[in-house]
């Protein structure tokens, strides 16, 4: 083969390269167009609100809340969104991947547009005994039950610290700074194990993994709430309260609009 031949075989193989690579080019330009253009989504879910089938002993409140009535106890909860923590914790939540808001994303912007991320399903409970002598309720006893049979467990203030610890390498520096400060804000905050005695009242937060995008109806359990207590301090008389909440589902089109998904 002259080499006149094998210089043309050359430019041969080196046009049709080019031409593979401006048909993938096109392609995948053609496939982003596509996605951007209205025929991609994302998932979209609202915020938690009071469901319908709440038991007798159970009111609704303007605000979002439902609380179980006893005499002269009540236990309230209320779903509380991201805005609405990052607004309560707003220096917190600055700063971008660096927010040390330890509930939320705080600001940070992802590449993946308008979706919307939750780092975890987040509760206010909150309780005012003034009927017995003394009750107590188990953060660590709280159980999120889905329609579609997921199922949820409260979170810890150690699990949690365990989550935010991978982010810390070594025991300095300013991510170990930022952990620490993640962690102080986790325990002033969270819902504590006590017990709440007459006349006293209990405040705090409790944390869930994030919802999966298919769940539109859950049910909160707190298990084993003690009423009384024995001369051994030991509980002779527990409750478990059920409280109702539900979303909307659906998907976010590129342009703005939403599409429920049917039935919601």
């Amino acid at each position: 083969m002259s080499c006149e031949t094998k210089n043309d075989t050359r430019v041969l193989r080196t046009r049709e390269t080019f031409r593979a690579w401006g048909r993938w080019i096109c392609l995948s330009g053609c496939l982003t167009f596509w996605l951007l253009t209205g025929c991609g989504y994302y998932h979209y879910a609202g915020p938690l609100a009071p469901g319908s089938e709440q038991a007798s002993s159970m009111t609704i409140a303007d605000d979002g809340s439902v609380t179980y009535v006893q005499g002269r106890l009540e236990v309230r909860l209320r779903p509380v969104t991201d805005d609405e923590l990052n607004r309560q914790f707003a220096s917190q939540s600055e700063g971008g991947p660096n927010a040390t808001n330890p509930y939320t994303y705080g600001d940070t912007e992802f590449f993946s547009g308008p979706k919307k991320r939750q780092r975890f399903t987040v509760f206010s409970l909150s309780v005012k005994n003034y009927e017995y002598p003394k009750v107590k309720v188990d953060p660590r006893r709280v159980q999120l039950l889905a329609s579609n049979r997921r199922e949820y467990w409260s979170l810890s203030i150690q699990q949690m610290d365990n989550y935010f610890r991978a982010y810390a390498q070594g025991y300095r520096g300013n991510e170990y700074s930022r952990y620490r400060q993640r962690r102080d804000l986790m325990q002033r905050t969270s819902f504590a194990e006590q017990d709440i005695f007459s006349g006293q009242e209990a405040e705090g937060l409790i944390a869930f993994p994030s919802l999966h995008a298919d769940v539109d109806h859950v049910r909160l359990v707190i298990h084993d709430l003690v009423l009384r207590f024995d001369y051994r301090n030991e509980p002779i008389e527990a409750v478990d309260l059920t409280y109702d909440f539900q979303r909307d589902i659906g998907r976010r089109y590129p342009d703005g609009t939403i599409a429920l998904t049917a039935g919601d």
